[in-house]
């Protein structure tokens, strides 16, 4: 299937903001781990790897909006509610057994991994509903 202009915009974006977090990413971690860094330094260095993860959930909106095709962007808009529902039922699950110290701790960040795994699941939903309608 070809992709729509907007999808080939949001795959830019996406592999852009990739290679910006890995650039981001690993100077932040050797620089923190070695305690190179400190005071305010560290926290600009801490939120670097921060920002092209939020830039993936831009590029997420922008391409709803930008999507012309209404099928596709119905598509598009199951798969994150599904990927939204998934991250924050786990959340939510996780929180409260670590609250009753039933789990170790889980970092923030893991939750947009989570987020991003339930797209994953939100794409096989979409292929098993179009299986059964065809």
């Amino acid at each position: 299937m070809p992709k729509s202009p907007a999808m080939c915009r949001y795959s830019r974006r996406v592999l852009m903001l990739s290679i910006v977090y890995v650039v981001f990413l690993l100077p932040a971690v050797y620089l923190l781990s070695r305690h190179l860094v400190a005071g305010p330094l560290a926290y600009a260095v801490g939120v670097l790897p921060a920002l092209p993860v939020a830039g993936f959930f831009v590029a997420i909106g922008a391409y709803l909006v930008e999507e012309r095709d209404e099928y596709l962007r119905m598509l598009a808009t199951r798969q994150s509610l599904i990927a939204t529902g998934a991250a924050m039922v786990a959340a939510t699950v996780w929180g409260f057994l670590e609250g009753f110290e039933l789990l170790p701790h889980m970092v923030g960040y893991a939750w947009p991994i989570v987020w991003f795994a339930g797209l994953g699941l939100g794409t096989c939903v979409n292929v098993l509903i179009e299986r059964r309608a065809a």
